[in-house]
């Protein structure tokens, strides 16, 4: 039974999961905007929207746990100056998933995924 189960797979073993999230996010914060899967990009805006709200606090700690999950100081910083700034007077919903259609290859669903404030940032 899957009571209770919220952690969504993607087919990956745990490591593997985390590394490519941590790089979907990274290219969020470096491109603004991807193009990917419906799955991922639903899994990616969790983690995403989490660092958001630790770019948020702007604290010592919370650069810090956002380094431990993007393993990237450079995109850490960027979120911290310039992404998490622009959604200081928002309470969430920092990104937004535009459903694409299918992929010609396999038809999986395809979306992109961007800051809800794209233009503004950019």
């Amino acid at each position: 039974m899957r009571h209770r189960v919220s952690k969504i797979k993607l087919g990956r073993r745990g490591a593997h999961r985390d590394s490519m999230l941590s790089n979907q996010v990274c290219s969020l914060i470096k491109e603004r905007r991807i193009k990917t899967t419906l799955s991922k990009a639903k899994v990616t805006r969790s983690l995403a929207e989490k660092m958001v709200t630790l770019g948020k606090k702007g604290t010592l700690a919370a650069r810090r746990q956002a380094i431990s999950k993007l393993k990237s100081p450079d995109h850490v910083k960027e979120l911290f100056e310039e992404i998490a700034p622009s959604f200081a007077d928002r309470s969430g919903g920092y990104t937004r998933i535009t459903k694409l259609g299918q992929r010609m290859s396999d038809a999986s669903e395809m979306a992109i995924l961007e800051w809800v404030e794209a233009e503004a940032t950019v």
